[in-house]
């Protein structure tokens, strides 16, 4: 690829961000053929922050009951337990494409849940542009949960398994 070419890219690479900001889109897709086994795949993907309000989960206890209050604060909070992101073993994508679960269709997966992983052995694979990328165990610990399906896209920051 010439230096020419590379420029042309970075600068259609930034008119599609452009295009992207300026028409509220969340995503484009794009192939540049250039000749007979020269190509380029653009994906450029605008990350949307998602906040999160507060739900108040335990009914209102009655006056007569001072005891039911106590039991209800525990149940209001359970549910920000539940969340894998605010987990301390929460494996995220680091980066946007395609997960497997296994090396090649068909084989076994990498790990289940129960696996017992040590820290840097593969987990899973998540391919993006045609590369296969093998996402590393950051500690070793057992596999709790495994939150995506095999050959799913996730985005960057998608929670993909519970490590403890």
């Amino acid at each position: 690829m010439t230096k020419n070419t590379r420029d042309n890219d970075v600068a259609f690479i930034q008119a599609l961000a452009e295009l992207l900001n300026q028409n509220d889109l969340t995503e484009i897709a794009v192939v540049r053929e250039y000749g007979e086994d020269d190509s380029l795949e653009v994906r450029v993907v605008k990350q949307a922050t998602i906040v999160q309000a507060p739900v108040a989960y335990a009914a209102p206890a009655p006056a007569a009951a001072p005891a039911a209050a106590p039991a209800a604060a525990p149940a209001a909070a359970a549910p920000a337990t539940d969340d894998p992101a605010s987990h301390p073993g929460a494996v995220a994508s680091p980066m946007v494409g395609t997960v497997y679960l296994s090396p090649e269709p068909g084989s076994e997966a990498f790990v289940k849940v129960g696996s017992t992983v040590k820290e840097g052995q593969t987990l899973l694979i998540v391919e993006a542009m045609k590369t296969m990328n093998h996402i590393p165990a950051p500690k070793s610990g057992t596999v709790k949960r495994i939150l995506v399906d095999d050959a799913t896209p996730v985005e960057f920051g998608t929670i993909l398994m519970i490590i403890e």
